[in-house]
This record gives C-alpha cells, structure tokens and sequence, in this order.
C-alpha cells in the first residue's frame, strides 16, 4: 500500500512538473491563435522573428516566469521614430503582451503636447508653464538635454507643475500607484499637489544616475488615474528657500508603474528619427535606465528619402548605435524591425506624384544582413507585408496615410498585431523544439 501511495504521489509530481514546463506553450496557442490581423497582403510564412542565435530565449524565459505566477516584472523599449511616438502600432503590441502575461503598468510617458508635437492618445501631460524650449534627439545639437525618450523640455519659470492624467477611454486599465519623475540635475524637485499631497511617500536620487538625470519616485497610497506635481525651491531637510536662478529646470518624462506583476512596454519615439540620432554614449546611458529585458529596434524609413542612399553607409549606422546598446546595455537582448515600404513624392512634368521609395528595400535588406551578422534577432516587417510593391496594397486598403509615408491608426495597429504575432511564433517554436529535443534524448537514454 505505501509503494502504491509512494507511487501515485511520484507520479503526480512529475505530471504537475510537466504541467509548468508546458503552461506557457498552451497558453501562448490559446492567446495567439485568436489573434488575427485584417491585412490580404500578408506572407504568413515570414510572420515570425528570426533569431539563429537563440538571443531572445532568456527574454522569452523572463515572459514564461511571468505566465508561472512569478512576482516580477519584464521591462521592454520599443525603440523608433514617428511611427512609433503616435503610441498605435506599440500600444497594440503593449496590450496585447499585457493581456498574455500581465499589465504592470503604462510605463514611460513624455510631454509631448507641451513640447508642441503629436502624443499618444492614452494619456495627458499638461502644464500651467508656457514657455517651453524643446530638445530633441533629432537636432544636430539638441536645445536641451535629452532624456530616455528622446526629448528634454527646458524652461526658465521660478514656478512648474505637471498634471498627469490616464486618457478615460484610451488609457483604460493603466491607472498607477507609483510614478518616477525623469528631470536634469539642476532642476527643481516636484512635489504631489491636490488630494495626494499627504499621503504619498516621496523618494528622490541626489546624485546623477546617468549623464544629467535625477529621479524623484512618488509612491501613492491607492491606485488613481491622475496626479499633480509642483515644483519645490525649499532646500531639503530645511525651511529655506533657494533662488530660482540656482535652478537649470530640464524635464524628460515619467515611468508609470501599478505594483502588478506583469510586462511593463515603453515606446519611445521621435517624428524624423534616424539611427544616428540616438547613437550617442550619454543618450543610451539614460536609455538604459528603464532597464528592459527586451530592446526593440524599428528604425529606417527616414534614411530612405535621401537623394543618394548609401546601403553601407546606412549599414554602419545600424552597426554603430548597436555597438552603443551592447556596451551600455549588455544584459538586454535586442530585436531589429524593417521598415515597411512607402512612398516618396516625386514632381513629373511640374504636377506632383508618388512613387514606391525603392531606398526601403535596401533598407530592410541591409538591416536583415546586419542583425544576421551581429547574431541579432530580425523581424522582416518589409517582406512579410509583401515586399517590393507592398505600398500599393497598404494604400489600396486604407492602411495608409495620405502622405503616403505614415499610416493610418489601424494600419499602424495591424502592424502591432504583426509584430506580436512574430514574437509569438517564434517563442512557440522554441517550445515545441524543446519538447521534440527532449523526447529524443529520452527516446536515446531508453536505447
């Protein structure tokens, strides 16, 4: 009877051992398949990230932590330019890895609107402050210090206040309990105003954390969907005041968290960005404090309309900033994306046309050839949505902006889909490899 009992409680534990190895794998079949994009033109064989040199399986063993109830978080930068700042294509991909393996929060958010530029439609960043001046990594010499995401916003006010709020609709589920203010080393501290003003813990970095940066963490007693901070002269641990004038006041955004476990996505984004632009030693030192596990790569449409392309030079660049990324940010694994095809206008007989860019294939070929050679992980967003004439069928299907270069919000939310199809199948294969590998080694110890 006890043998029986002993045998039974045996066989039990290795069946519910199996169960956890294989709970991610059935998962990711229940959540992926039902996902399915809209598009006519895509090659569903190309639909999956190529990486030979299996760099993605410790960011994929991170995601299965969190599938196994794990109490953690994976941090993931969706790294780009203006496809990325309108927040729609790496929104999709942040909801839909949120749904899979939890919602730790809407992660980084930038002022935007008070820089005078397009922001994502989830969130608002307003201030009383008027006079802004605007650094951007896209300057030849930014007019500001530039944070993690790509932008810095400067001004010479005695008095700042930022009000945070989750958009009602657009922002749903991401109401936070912890924000982590993003500033320059001279600038002025924030302090919670309005009903958090009493009850929220306050913890701040004296010393720069990266080139010219200084966080303060606002911990919340409850979850909300808004926040107001103002800004403190009061020198700390007294009740004196220091002179405006002492203060250089340069902001760069916020990390909104809610204490879950789960994925935590930050797009970053700048309209015109090119690699070149972000392959700069402090600026990726500041990147990397969002400490992703994951570093996503999608870059490449701006360089295509230059008169003369150059397909080496080009490649350099990528190469270039790579190297940055490795040497500042060694521990996280990182995913190119081609640029899909587009347009580029041309005047014939002095009436304006357009014409497929040609310059996006030798991109993508280029970025392709890189990530194969730097034995880094590649999504072909190019070929998978058809290739060479792809642009014709993207403005066919309303998939496409009228400027024929950007796209439409759902065109940019099916190329999300995409993008998180591809990590999937990918993740997919590498399980049903393993379970292949492993009864063949048992199928060779039984021989």
């Amino acid at each position: 009877m006890m043998k029986q009992t002993r045998l039974y409680t045996d066989t039990m534990r290795l069946l519910l051992f199996v169960a956890i190895l294989l709970f991610p794998c059935m998962r990711m079949y229940s959540v992926s398949d039902t996902i399915q994009t809209n598009l006519t033109f895509v090659v569903d064989s190309l639909c999956i990230v190529d990486d030979p040199e299996h760099s993605l399986d410790a960011f994929f063993a991170e995601l299965d932590m969190l599938a196994a109830g794990a109490d953690t978080t994976v941090s993931i930068v969706h790294l780009g330019d203006s496809h990325i700042q309108a927040g729609f294509l790496n929104g999709r991909v942040m909801r839909l890895l949120q749904e899979q393996y939890g919602n730790a929060g809407r992660g980084w958010i930038a002022p935007f609107k008070i820089s005078k530029t397009n922001e994502p439609d989830d969130y608002f960043i307003t201030s009383l402050v008027k006079e802004w001046v605007t650094g951007r990594a896209t300057q030849s010499v930014p007019k500001s210090t530039v944070g993690p995401g790509g932008i810095g916003i400067q001004t010479e006010s005695p008095f700042v206040n930022f009000d945070i709020a989750i958009a009602p609709n657009n922002g749903a589920g991401y109401w936070f309990n912890q924000v982590v203010q993003y500033r320059g080393d001279e600038s002025m501290p924030m302090l919670p105003a309005g009903d958090e003003r009493d009850s929220t813990m306050i913890g701040r970095s004296h010393i720069a954390i990266a080139p010219a940066v200084l966080t303060d963490t606002f911990r919340l007693h409850e979850q909300t969907d808004k926040l107001e901070l103002q800004s403190t002269r009061r020198k700390e641990g007294t009740d004196s005041l220091l002179t405006a004038e002492s203060f250089e006041n340069i902001y760069y955004g916020f990390n909104l968290t809610n204490g879950n476990p789960g994925v935590l996505y930050h797009g970053i984004g700048v309209n015109g960005a090119m690699f070149v632009n972000y392959t700069d030693a402090s600026y990726v030192k500041r990147l990397a404090l969002l400490n992703p596990s994951l570093l996503i790569i999608s870059l490449g449409t701006n360089e295509t309309f230059g008169r003369n392309f150059n397909t080496a030079e080009f490649s350099g660049q990528v190469r270039a900033f790579l190297s940055l990324v490795r040497k500042y940010m060694p521990h996280t694994a990182i995913l190119l994306t081609t640029p899909p095809e587009c347009y580029k206008r041309v005047w014939v007989n002095k009436k304006r046309t357009y014409t497929r860019n040609a310059h996006t294939e030798k991109a993508a070929k280029a970025i392709r050839e890189v990530a194969e050679e730097e034995g880094i992980a590649c999504w072909d967003l190019f070929a998978a949505t058809g290739g060479k004439g792809s642009s014709q069928k993207w403005f066919n299907g309303k998939w496409m902006g009228r400027d024929r270069i950007h796209f439409t919000k759902d065109g940019y939310r099916e190329q999300g889909t995409l993008l998180y199809k591809a990590l999937m199948n990918l993740k997919i294969k590498r399980e049903k490899d393993k379970i292949t590998n492993d009864k063949d080694e048992r199928q060779i110890t039984a021989d």
